[in-house]
């Protein structure tokens, strides 16, 4: 599949250099025409956010500070993390007779339910998630879970943010000077911007059009600047704690 590249005339030249991008099925143009309002929510989440020099060198999985921001962010903007669970009725009927041309007798009557897909954050129909350093195997998950919304007609698109690999590495080794976080930001099995490229252009998706952001160096806010505080409340939840009243 095709890379389109619908993002360029859907974001300003601000945020198109802040970030690095792919995009299929002309998932921008689509988020414009069909939900301009869901496109200013992520234009202005994406300006908002800054890297930090901790983010970087303070070792930590998927759910760090990073994806604990730009969650709230859309929290604020009324975006909200969702499961969609399916359920299907079977219902089996028979003839009774070989002339009949009825199918008058029940035979079966069963209902099979699957918890279902996971979306970090989603409003209208707008899916989105964000990979900052995950195992690369959460890619899979969410493309399958867009291909399924979009499948059912819940969502016109999916939105993945994740991280420019050789960018975010050259911001460690280089600007920071950490070899520990240039090594470990080199895993390659954690999410980024090139394990997701090959994921989206052989069609895992399905029809689902994917926009893909990758945070990279030109999102670093810059040397000694000094990362907002993560409010504890929103932490402990995103944990999967209890939060007291």
């Amino acid at each position: 599949m095709d890379l389109t590249h619908s993002y360029m005339n859907a974001f300003s030249e601000q945020l198109l250099g802040k970030y690095t991008w792919l995009e299929t099925r002309n998932a921008a143009a689509i988020m414009g025409a069909s939900n301009p309002a869901l496109l200013t929510d992520l234009s202005d989440v994406l300006s908002e956010f800054f890297l930090y020099d901790t983010d970087i060198l303070v070792a930590g999985g998927n759910r760090g500070p990073i994806a604990i921001r730009l969650d709230t962010a859309f929290f604020e903007r009324g975006w909200s993390a969702v499961r969609v669970n399916t359920e299907f009725r079977l219902v089996g009927q028979k003839k009774k007779a070989l002339t009949s041309r009825a199918y008058e007798e029940n035979f079966l009557a069963t209902t099979v339910s699957n918890d279902g897909f996971e979306v970090d954050n989603m409003k209208g129909r707008v899916a989105i998630d964000v990979e900052w350093n995950a195992k690369d195997g959460n890619l899979d998950r969410d493309l399958a879970a867009y291909r399924a919304l979009y499948d059912l007609g819940l969502i016109d698109l999916g939105v993945i943010i994740t991280r420019d690999h050789q960018g975010i590495r050259d911001l460690a080794g280089q600007e920071l000077g950490s070899e520990d976080a240039f090594r470990r930001l080199g895993t390659t099995t954690t999410t980024n911007m090139i394990k997701l490229e090959p994921r989206i252009t052989r069609g895992d998706a399905g029809g689902c059009p994917i926009l893909a952001i990758g945070i990279t160096k030109s999102t670093w806010a810059g040397l000694g600047v000094v990362a907002p505080p993560v409010d504890a409340a929103v932490e402990l939840a995103d944990m999967g704690h209890d939060v007291p009243d």
